[in-house]
């Protein structure tokens, strides 16, 4: 996307004129057509001096962004392109730099801007303003209020989907720096009408709508609403949903500025049940009933909505029954009640709407300006904000299009006083004369509306007062008597003969001719909504409520404080409104905002010429343009005006040495420009005629065009010869490089070819040698060949010689031998034939034996104790040795076996072989335990905190510790206890608390019975009249059985020196203190598995279950 370019002056690259002060020719049509052509490229804003027109672009344009803000920021009004923002800032400056009070006036119809554009300018304000905590606080507040206004004074129109129906006037509080204090909030005319009725197209309040669709189940549940909008008939049901509105969110954006803005939990809760109360009022119908007077009463038909209502508002049901059906007139001490027929009935039933709906609408007003008031009461500057109705011409103009329009004739009043007040004093202020400028006052149209004689107000609360039968006839009658003569007021029914034959103009109407054009308006309804009556029963009830918020919305209601005096009627409040107002705004600096609306389809790139042509006239814009060009069509200070045509003479060009003033006379001086043309102020210079300055302008862009070209002169030249001197520098680089790079390649092909030769020569060299050298190694190899062979012959000459000597000796020896042999068997041959059987014998038994040993030695078995194997025997002769050696070699090596013990493994196998003399086929659950080390400590108390209190109390090193199962003798349960074996004693021990419960000396400890079976239950039988014995003998059991006994046994044995009895019986006596009781083992199936059960079958017998 193309960085959108920077406008550093109203006059640069200006899309039609910028300021319609400068529009030449001047005349409506070239208004509009500047306006269009503007509109059509996104400029949606423009200047008549210091007044902004805004035309609704109906989309979102990226000229509002953060970026855009710091753009416009202390800058000049007329130094950029025409914006909101440039007024906003120059009306924040004045307050803040000049300690002037400002106030922003934003005008036009429904549907135009005027909300938004109050949003832009607060929300400049808001980011161009001081920081901080408490700032962003006050700041945040006053943006909040926003969204709560808007939900309850707000409505979707056939003009604008989120319109304004109430006039706002907010001035907001400053300190001596700039940043916001706080505050101040009024409303004007809320169209409270529109509670009960809308036009065809239209919404009711925007809350309504928002409440039933973003409002949780319980939470509408609790206001007796439903999400279902066809249920209430004050909502119009052909507009309930509108395009691109998200009611359920807008909701959730209200509940949330509520809270930011500093609403209570219990004051929003009682805002919505208010609301929801104004909502089922429109369900609330009638029926008529006759009396026996005959005169017509109304009754409820279905008193269920009735009933919802008093729930929420807390009155009494009965009460407000009877507000709606009577009505009670006081006068002069005496009271006088009436039935309300049906009309009455829905008449009071509206009214009461709508006087609950506006007076909440006020109450939430009062109650926000408490919240975002100033704190401190330090001298404070204001910066007011102004979005009112613009001017309303409808097909049916009634009594609220009379008194808003009245309202934009005091506006325009004031704002063509300040604007040629402004003038005036600027003229002043720069030493120009001041001339007078003809213009159309409109006081005289307000003097029609608002003189307290004669004025239509002043008639219509006359009529309204007076009394006897008093209609919308009879007021008609009385205006056309009194303002007949008005010049600005016309109706066929006054003495005046020229409209008697007008047509346009129904009997039941009269006409105004205001400043904006001619305004027909119907007289009915006039009264009644001036009147604004609501019965005094329907404020007493009201007052009767237990809701506080609506008891205090109806203060008249109070029977102590009853005021017989009619109330001020709504055009003489709205008269007094409007007066304040007035007042308020000409002690301050205004700034003006003309909202324009482009067509009525609420649609972009949409430019009605009729629709816009009818705004201009009402708004009175072409008037303004004539009022500010009246005098001098465009002004500016020396300084920007020097800087922008200085290029035009070259005295100027491009630096002017001197006062800016004086620069501009010379330059005009040079120019020529006629004297009537221009004058010069104080500090600005100032041009009569538009045309003066579209000559500067196009003498300005004749000269920057020369001066472009020139500038692309130079900078071609420039570029040419950078380019040229590039190119020189390369040629140098690449010739200087090439001429390296040629040489190395010649340097490269001479070395390579001396390689090459001198390759060769060293190969011939090479070869020469090589010959040399083999020559030399085969004349060496001949002699060593010739050598070897000799010395062969010599050596295999001496080998014949040896050999042949040695079978010579060899011979003699054997020759010698058998000689010697015959000679001894001569001598003993009379010996041997005696002894020669057993010597044989023994000599054959010995060969056997060493046999023996010899396989025995390759064939010997593994050294593990366990292996079983050992070869087999030879010979039977050999059966008691072949026994002798296998017993002596499996003692040997289990000895070697036993010799890689270390002490504490030499422990565990001896309690291990101490285990198997006591249990081995004796015990069932024996077999079952040679797996399993013995391992002692199985609780590790000394480890776990749990058993501190017991590890204090045992001294002694501890052998064993181990849960067991101590069996109660009343009814053979189990109950867990910590069993303990030290060197000296048998403990048992709390598993909870961890208590000493018995304490046993081992010297007391007489025998252990246990079965045969495979069960862990065993007794231990203590000494008769030792004092562990007095509960008797124990009866446990444990899972560790085998352990426990044999570890018992050994450490009995140690201590005592004599042997524990192990006594392994199906049937033994256990003594419970006096008695001895039988415990028998006996098999049987159990009902938990494989888990022995003890039961206690009479007194003398326990009988332990087995399986």
């Amino acid at each position: 996307m193309a960085k959108m370019e920077v406008k550093t002056s109203l006059l640069d690259n200006m899309i039609g004129v910028g300021d319609m002060v400068l529009l030449e020719p001047l005349n409506e049509d070239s208004f509009i057509n500047n306006l269009k052509k503007r509109f059509d490229h996104n400029e949606v804003y423009t200047y008549i001096g210091s007044v902004v027109i805004s035309i609704n672009p109906y989309r979102s344009l990226p000229i509002y962004t953060p970026e855009k803000v710091e753009e416009y920021r202390n800058r000049n009004f007329y130094e950029l392109s025409p914006h909101i923002f440039a007024l906003s800032d120059e009306a924040y400056r004045s307050l803040r730099d000049q300690d002037k009070d400002q106030c922003i006036l934003i005008t036009g119809e429904s549907g135009a801007g005027k909300t938004e554009a109050s949003k832009l300018v607060m929300s400049y304000v808001a980011a161009v303003c001081g920081k901080g905590a408490e700032v962003n606080q006050v700041k945040e507040q006053l943006l909040q209020s926003n969204p709560v206004l808007e939900a309850f004074g707000n409505a979707k129109t056939v003009r604008n989907d989120n319109s304004s129906r109430f006039g706002k006037y907010m001035d907001i509080e400053f300190d001596f720096k700039g940043d916001p204090l706080g505050g101040v909030i009024s409303n004007y005319l809320l169209e409270k009408s529109r509670v009960v009725k809308q036009p065809r197209g239209e919404r009711n309040f925007h809350i309504f709508y928002q409440i039933l669709s973003g409002a949780s189940e319980d939470f509408l549940c609790k206001l007796k609403l439903e999400q279902d909008f066809s249920r209430y008939n004050y909502l119009g049901l052909d507009s309930a949903k509108v395009n691109g509105v998200d009611d359920a969110a807008n909701f959730r954006t209200v509940r949330n500025a509520m809270q930011i803005v500093g609403f209570m939990d219990h004051e929003t809760q009682s805002v919505f049940e208010v609301v929801a109360a104004v909502l089922k009022l429109g369900n609330i119908e009638f029926k008529p009933e006759s009396r026996v007077n005959g005169l017509d009463e109304s009754k409820i038909k279905d008193k269920n909505e009735l009933k919802e209502i008093c729930e929420l508002t807390g009155i009494d049901q009965s009460v407000l029954e009877r507000a709606f059906s009577f009505r009670t007139v006081e006068a002069k001490q005496e009271k006088v009640s009436t039935t309300l027929n049906v009309a009455q009935a829905y008449y009071a039933r509206d009214a009461l709407a709508k006087n609950l709906y506006s007076r909440l609408f006020s109450w939430l007003v009062t109650r926000i300006n408490e919240s975002i008031k100033a704190q401190t009461k330090v001298r404070k500057k204001v910066m007011g904000v102004l979005d009112i109705y613009g001017f309303e011409i409808f097909e049916d103009n009634s009594f609220e299009q009379f008194i808003i329009n009245y309202c934009n004739e005091k506006l325009q009043q004031i704002f063509i006083e300040l604007t040629l007040k402004e003038e005036q004093e600027e003229y002043i202020r720069e030493g120009i004369e001041w001339t007078h400028i003809e213009y159309f006052n409109n006081a005289i149209i307000c003097d029609l509306i608002e003189n307290n004689q004669t004025g239509i107000l002043a008639m219509l609360d006359e009529e309204c007062l007076r009394p006897g039968t008093v209609t919308d006839d009879t007021f008609l009658e009385k205006l056309n008597q009194v303002c007949a003569t008005h010049q600005h007021f016309e109706s066929r029914m006054s003495k005046c003969s020229r409209f008697l034959n007008d047509t346009s103009l129904p009997h039941s109407c009269f006409r105004i001719q205001h400043y904006a054009g001619k305004v027909m308006y119907q007289v009915e309804g006039f009264v009644d909504k001036n009147n604004d009556l609501l019965y005094r029963d329907l404020s007493q009830a009201m007052w009767k409520a237990n809701h506080s918020l609506i008891k205090a919305l109806f203060p008249e209601g109070n029977p102590a404080k009853i005021n017989l005096k009619r109330p001020p009627t709504a055009g003489s409040q709205f008269k007094a409104s409007v007066a304040t107002l007035m007042k308020n705004l000409q002690t301050k600096n205004p700034n003006y905002i003309r909202c324009i609306k482009p067509n009525d389809k609420k649609a972009a790139h949409i430019f009605n010429d009729a629709l816009v042509c009818h705004q201009i006239r009402y708004l009175g814009l072409l008037e303004n343009v004539r009022v500010r060009r009246a005098g001098y069509a465009f002004r500016q200070a020396y300084e920007p005006c020097l800087e922008r045509y200085k290029m035009l003479c070259k005295q100027t060009w491009p630096h002017w040495r001197g006062p800016a003033r004086a620069g501009v006379e010379v330059l005009f001086n040079e120019l020529e420009i006629p004297e009537e043309e221009f004058s010069f102020g104080r500090s600005k210079i100032f041009i009569r005629n538009p045309r003066t300055l579209f000559k500067l302008e196009d003498l300005r862009k004749q000269r920057l065009e020369d001066l472009a070209t020139l500038i692309e002169k130079i900078y071609r030249g420039w570029k040419c010869r950078t380019h040229f001197l590039l190119m020189k520098k390369s040629q140098i680089v690449i010739a200087s490089w090439y001429r390296r790079y040629a040489q190395q390649k010649k340097y490269q092909k001479i070395k390579s070819s001396a390689i090459i030769v001198q390759s060769y020569i060293r190969g011939w060299k090479a070869r020469k040698l090589l010959r040399e050298l083999k020559h030399q190694k085969r004349c060496n190899e001949a002699a060593t060949i010739i050598a070897a062979y000799w010395h062969g012959t010599q050596a295999r000459r001496e080998l014949k010689r040896l050999k042949e000597e040695a079978r010579r000796k060899h011979a003699v020896a054997v020759i010698w031998a058998y000689w010697l042999g015959l000679k001894v068997r001569r001598e003993y041959r009379k010996f041997f034939r005696a002894n020669a059987g057993r010597k044989i014998y023994e000599f054959t038994l010995q060969r056997l034996v060493q046999k023996y040993f010899l396989e025995m030695k390759n064939k010997m078995p593994s050294l593990s104790p366990i292996d079983k194997n050992w070869p087999a025997r030879p010979y039977l002769f050999l059966d008691s040795t072949h026994k002798e050696l296998k017993r002596i070699f499996h003692l040997w090596r289990c000895k070697k076996y036993r010799d890689q013990f270390t002490d504490q493994q030499k422990l565990i196998y001896e309690e291990k072989l101490e285990a198997s003399e006591l249990f081995k086929d004796k015990k069932a659950l024996y077999p079952a335990s040679v797996g399993q080390p013995f391992q002692g400590a199985y609780l590790e108390i000394s480890k776990n905190p749990k058993y501190k209190k017991l590890k204090d109390a045992v001294d002694e090193k501890i052998i064993i510790a181990e849960v067991v199962n101590k069996i109660n003798r009343a009814n053979g349960k189990a109950t867990s206890r910590i069993f303990l074996l030290t060197k000296n004693n048998v403990l048992l021990a709390d598993q909870k608390s961890g208590n000493i419960k018995s304490e046993v000396p081992l010297g007391d400890v007489t025998k252990v019975s246990m079965s045969s079976q495979n069960d862990g239950f065993f007794a231990v039988h203590l000494k008769e009249g030792s004092g562990a014995a007095g509960k008797g003998d124990f009866l446990l059991s444990s899972d560790h059985l085998i352990e426990m006994a044999t570890k018992l046994y050994r450490t009995t044995l140690s201590q005592t020196k004599q042997k524990l009895n192990i006594e392994i019986s199906d049937e033994f006596l256990v003594q419970f203190r006096q008695d001895k009781v039988c415990v028998k083992f006996i098999q049987g199936s159990q009902k938990n598995g494989n888990i022995p059960t003890c039961k206690r079958k009479n007194n003398r017998l326990l009988e332990v279950a087995v399986p």
